[in-house]
């Protein structure tokens, strides 16, 4: 989206830690920030806490088949390798997983599944790719959406 994008320096294992995510810029006052920032720089967390992304994390980019999710791991929100990576390789993954914004830009990640839009509400998504990417939904986004997500089931 920015022009930019992460890649890996090394192989990774199906769940091994790509990154540590700095979760230390708390955006106090949403208000403040720019247009620019709110639509591309900021996390939106547990409890309505808004982060700014910092390099390298804030130029991962979306792709429809995604390589790395985000969980938090003992109080510290991790990218993990949702399968394996080859050096050289673009990190990327779903901004939809853990969403639930009314964010929509075209996509263009140019993967075999690729859906053509980007929607940011993770329960606007079809409901087998909610089940396929349920595993990889982070604790507070699964306590705070308790009965969106039992519905995907039921």
């Amino acid at each position: 989206m920015q022009g930019r994008g992460v890649f890996a320096k090394n192989d990774f294992n199906q769940g091994q830690i790509i990154l540590e995510i700095d979760d230390s810029h708390v955006v106090l006052d949403p208000s403040k920030l720019t247009r620019k920032q709110n639509e591309y720089d900021c996390d939106y967390l547990a409890c309505g806490k808004v982060i700014l992304m910092q390099p390298p994390e804030k130029y991962i980019n979306h792709s429809c088949t995604p390589n790395s999710y985000i969980k938090t791991v003992k109080g510290t929100r991790r990218v993990l390798a949702m399968r394996s990576i080859k050096k050289g390789e673009e990190i990327t993954f779903d901004y939809s997983i853990n969403g639930y914004n009314d964010g929509f830009f075209k996509c263009s990640c140019k993967s075999k599944n690729c859906r053509k839009y980007y929607q940011g509400n993770f329960f606007k998504l079809p409901t087998e790719l909610q089940i396929k990417y349920s595993p990889y939904l982070d604790d507070w986004f699964v306590e705070e959406h308790k009965k969106e997500i039992a519905k995907i089931y039921f």
